[in-house]
């Protein structure tokens, strides 16, 4: 369990922090920004909870967890180290994954399919469910980017690439199960 008895230490005052293995880098490493994009992603997921009611309430409260999940996961480099760990570190499961999956075929199920790209918007769940899905994409690209250099843990790019789809899907639920969509009419203004 975490205790936090002091808030701020100064450690990082000259621009660097540590991992979770207390290994010191800058605060601008490649690791720090995907997990430091995770934490950002589940901030976002925080506001459209207040939005949010019922079943969709309690998956987001799932995905902030797993968020949660995550960020442990990507601050401990060195995956090769795990099983000489003290604590084995935290790492995403492909369980996750399916749930996410299980989840996104059951809302999807009840949406006629697009004959049209969707605009970000409708109702203020899902426009802050879209704002989840582009940082989630932002967040997948910043950990594959990290995978093209370091070791990680390949559930960790799986969950977010499922994340997104999720919000996006999640998003159409929450426009009317898709009726209320803001479809894309291409070159409507030229």
């Amino acid at each position: 369990m975490v205790v936090l008895n002091k808030i701020y230490t100064r450690t990082g005052d000259k621009g660097d922090t540590a991992l979770g293995n207390g290994t010191r880098v800058a605060k601008f490493d490649p690791r720090v920004e995907a997990y430091g994009t995770s934490d950002e992603l589940n901030c976002f997921v925080g506001i459209a909870r207040l939005e949010a009611t019922g079943e969709t309430d309690a998956a987001l409260a799932r995905i902030q967890n797993d968020l949660f999940d995550l960020g442990a996961d990507l601050c401990r480099p060195d995956m090769a180290a795990d099983t000489d760990a003290e604590y084995p570190p935290l790492r995403m499961a492909d369980a996750q994954v399916v749930r996410l999956e299980a989840e996104i075929d059951v809302m999807n199920a009840n949406l006629d399919p697009l004959r049209s790209f969707i605009l970000p918007g409708g109702t203020a769940l899902a426009s802050h469910l879209h704002v989840c899905r582009t940082v989630a994409r932002r967040a997948e690209r910043l950990t594959v980017a990290l995978a093209g250099q370091q070791d990680i843990n390949e559930s960790a790019v799986k969950y977010l690439n499922r994340l997104s789809d999720w919000f996006f899907v999640a998003a159409r639920m929450a426009n009317n199960g898709g009726k209320d969509d803001v479809l894309w009419v291409p070159g409507a203004n030229r």
